[in-house]
C-alpha cells in the first residue's frame, strides 16, 4: 500500500515553487492542527504586481483532499512560467488549499463536516430548503446496518440518480449528515472574504479557476463555469474556449449531464461573481473524473462514517483513507499525466485570452 498524501510536504513544494518566481506569499493560519499537530494554512501567493487590474487566479483544496491534484496543477504552472514575460498591471493569484484541515485530513469537507462547495450562501436570508433529504438522512446517520439497509432499499428504489439529486444539493438541517452546508459562514468562507479584499478587489478582470476532481469521465477534465444564471463574462469565455466551456447553471429543478450537481447552492463561484459586483470576473472550474458517481458516493460515505464512528489512524481507517485518495487522486499514471496536461493547456488559453482582455467589453 503506498504512503498517503502529506500536508506538510505538498504545502513545502508550493511555498519552494513560490519562492523560485520572487512571488509574494501571504499565509492565512487554519486555528486547527493537522492530523500530526502541524499548522495549517491557506496561503495566497501573488506573482507580479499585486495592485494589478489583470489578475489569474487558480484556487486549489476547496475539497480537501482534491486539493493534492490542485496544488499539483498549481505548482506546475510556477515550474513552466517565465517571470520575465509578466507584462505590466498583470498578476498572477495562487489561493492553495482553501480546505487545510481537509487537505491534511484527507477529507473532502472541512473541519465542521461542512462541504464548502454548499456552505458559500448568504446566511442572513433563509438557507436553502431540501425537504427530501430528512427521510433519507438515516443512510449517513445512526446504526451503520440499518443504514446500509435503507442505502439498499433505496437505491433499489428510487435509484442512484435520485439520491444524487437530492442527496448532493446540500442541506443545512443535519451536522452529522451528508453534503451539510453549515449554518453559518465557515472558516474558509471568512478566510475567502478576506483574501477578496486582501488580493482581488482592486482587479478590474479576473480570470478564476477552481481546481476539482471526482466527477465526470474517468480522466477528462472538463471546463465549466458555474452559476445561478447567464453573466456578462460567459460571453468572454465561450470565445476564448469555444465548444471546450460547458455552462452549468444551479439551482432548484436543474439537472446536468456533467456528473456535477446542478440542484445545489453555495457554489464558491457564485459567490465570486456576488463578492465583486463591479468586476469582470469570469469563474470557472476544472472537474476531472473518475470513478463512477455512484462509487464515489461510497468512498465518501465510507469515510463519512468513518468520522462518525470509526478510527481513522486504525490500520482499517487508513485502508479506507487510500481508497478516498485513490477516488480524487487516482494513481495511474496516464490519470496524472494526461489531466495534468490538459489543466495547463486550459491555463495556457485563459492566460493568453487574459492578456488580451479590454475592460471595457460589456
Amino acid at each position: 500500500m503506498s504512503d498517503l498524501p502529506h500536508y506538510s510536504s505538498q504545502r513545502a513544494r508550493f511555498v519552494a515553487a513560490v519562492e523560485r518566481q520572487h512571488g509574494v506569499l501571504t499565509s492565512y493560519p487554519h486555528p486547527l492542527p493537522g492530523p500530526q499537530g502541524e499548522t495549517l494554512y491557506t496561503d495566497v501567493a501573488v506573482i507580479g504586481d499585486p495592485g494589478a487590474s489583470k489578475l489569474m487566479m487558480i484556487i486549489s483544496g476547496t475539497h480537501g483532499v482534491e486539493g493534492y491534484y490542485g496544488s499539483d496543477s498549481q505548482i506546475e504552472w510556477l515550474n513552466r512560467f517565465s517571470l520575465t514575460a509578466l507584462p505590466d498591471d498583470t498578476a498572477i493569484v495562487l489561493l492553495h488549499l482553501l480546505n487545510p484541515w481537509g487537505a491534511a485530513h484527507l477529507r473532502r469537507v472541512n473541519e465542521d463536516n461542512i462541504d464548502l462547495n454548499r456552505n458559500f450562501i448568504d446566511f442572513t436570508q433563509p438557507a436553502p430548503a431540501n425537504p427530501e433529504y430528512p427521510s433519507w438522512h438515516g443512510i449517513y446517520h445512526g446504526d451503520r446496518t440499518q443504514a446500509d439497509e435503507l442505502l439498499v432499499k433505496t437505491l433499489n428504489g428510487a435509484g442512484w440518480l435520485a439520491v444524487k439529486r437530492v442527496v448532493e444539493a446540500g442541506q443545512y438541517q443535519f451536522a452529522d449528515g451528508f453534503f451539510y452546508g453549515g449554518q453559518q459562514p465557515s472558516w474558509s468562507y471568512r478566510t475567502m472574504q478576506t483574501i477578496i479584499a486582501d488580493h482581488l478587489s482592486q482587479a478590474k478582470t479576473i480570470l478564476s479557476f477552481d481546481l476539482h476532481t471526482g466527477a465526470g469521465a474517468w480522466g477528462h477534465p472538463m471546463l465549466l463555469s458555474i452559476a445561478e444564471q447567464q453573466v456578462a463574462a460567459h460571453q468572454w469565455g465561450k470565445s476564448l474556449y469555444g465548444e471546450w466551456l460547458t455552462l452549468l447553471f444551479t439551482g432548484a429543478g436543474r439537472d446536468s449531464v456533467t456528473g456535477v450537481t446542478a440542484t445545489a447552492t453555495g457554489y464558491l463561484s457564485q459567490f465570486l461573481l456576488e463578492s465583486l459586483p463591479q468586476t469582470h470576473i469570469l469563474p470557472l472550474v476544472v472537474e476531472c473524473g473518475t470513478y463512477p458517481g455512484e462509487e464515489m458516493h461510497r468512498r465518501v460515505r465510507d469515510d463519512h462514517w468513518l468520522h462518525l464512528q470509526g478510527e481513522p489512524a486504525s490500520e482499517s481507517g487508513r485502508a479506507l483513507k487510500h481508497e478516498l485518495v485513490e477516488g480524487f487522486w487516482p494513481a495511474d499514471r496516464d490519470w496524472r499525466d494526461l489531466v495534468a496536461f490538459r489543466t495547463q493547456q486550459i491555463f495556457v488559453r485563459g492566460w493568453q485570452g487574459l492578456l488580451n482582455a479590454d475592460h471595457n467589453r460589456p
